[in-house]
């Protein structure tokens, strides 16, 4: 019996945190032996804004190195570079065309947070990305897409188009399905545990990157907001701080967040906060050793191979919806 295939992938623009390690890659380590994976460094969806080619550069192989380094093995998953592969931007024209709709794109919450108030003057990109990640998902006849809860709103988007355009046409895409962590799908900011942890976050207090040294994390962590009164219980609504943090050494450790209320029960918060900045300092000391040993033209042969492997398929799919538009 065949496996079920699954597409995620990440843009290199600002630092990886350890929210997109709990939130993302860390669920993908286990997922490569159950499915058959492909992963993407999605370097278009990074130029919607200004980027500087060298920084841009820099962090496409940052990125799949991170990958390797938490453990995708090019042997059991697939990690490519998405600008590598024409048929990704051909696909999302043809779909702009055919099945996205304005009124599709207006409901798009995170345009509206990264655009904000200058919406006039953004680029087109910004405001279109979503299909352009539809067809990245289309591409590869994906059947589960893995997720953070802030994504599901753009795998609804492409399960609309998948199925319009077969609708309108015939039965081309495959419809894909969302799959998404209930523990750890949202990381919150350590400064503002109202808000998401972002790499794209004004203040560095906000997030612990993954290359952050590890003393500089456990100082962050140390310094991270906390609530009113002293129990380290977790309960979002009251102390959102503590959730979040409760939800970092949970996720971290492998420890159940009620076996951690029972382990500091009686305790304020400066034991925990200085227990979780050991937590995280070893963690990134051993990812880090990791990281540092693999190399750039490792990481070029690894992103080259995995191009090669998915051609075919990307090449397939995209003759396939060409065809029954006449093409």
């Amino acid at each position: 019996m065949s496996k079920k295939r699954i597409f995620s992938g990440i843009k290199p623009s600002g630092d990886l945190h350890i929210g997109n390690y709990i939130g993302a890659i860390s669920q993908w380590v286990p997922m490569q032996d159950e499915y058959e994976a492909v992963f993407c460094v999605v370097d278009y969806h990074a130029i919607t804004v200004m980027q500087k080619p060298e920084l841009l550069r820099r962090r496409i192989i940052e990125i799949a190195k991170i990958y390797l380094a938490f453990g995708i093995d090019p042997k059991k998953a697939t990690i490519f570079q998405q600008s590598t592969m024409t048929e990704h931007t051909e696909l999302a024209w043809i779909l702009n065309c055919t099945a996205a709709r304005m009124s599709d794109m207006n409901k798009m919450t995170q345009f509206k947070d990264k655009a904000g108030e200058n919406q006039e003057n953004v680029s087109v990109g910004l405001f279109d990305y979503p299909v352009l990640m539809a067809a990245d998902i289309i591409l590869y006849n994906t059947e589960i897409v893995p997720v953070g809860d802030d994504q599901l709103q753009h795998v609804e988007l492409a399960r609309d188009l998948a199925r319009r355009f077969n609708h309108h046409f015939e039965q081309t895409f495959v419809v894909p399905q969302a799959l998404i962590r209930k523990e750890g799908a949202r990381i919150m900011a350590l400064d503002n545990p109202e808000k998401k942890m972002s790499k794209s976050a004004e203040s560095e207090a906000g997030y612990i990157a993954l290359l952050d040294s590890p003393e500089k994390a456990a100082k962050k962590i140390m310094k991270a907001t906390t609530d009113s009164g002293a129990e380290v219980v977790y309960n979002v609504e009251q102390k959102p701080g503590i959730a979040n943090l409760l939800t970092i050494y949970s996720s971290l450790t492998g420890e159940t967040i009620a076996s951690l209320e029972k382990k500091y029960a009686g305790m304020n918060y400066g034991p925990f906060k200085k227990d979780l900045a050991e937590v995280v300092k070893n963690f990134l000391i051993s990812f880090q050793e990791k990281y540092n040993q693999i190399s750039d033209e490792e990481v070029r042969r690894v992103l080259d191979e995995g191009a090669a492997k998915v051609r075919p398929m990307a090449q397939e799919v995209l003759a396939r919806a060409k065809k029954v538009l006449g093409m």
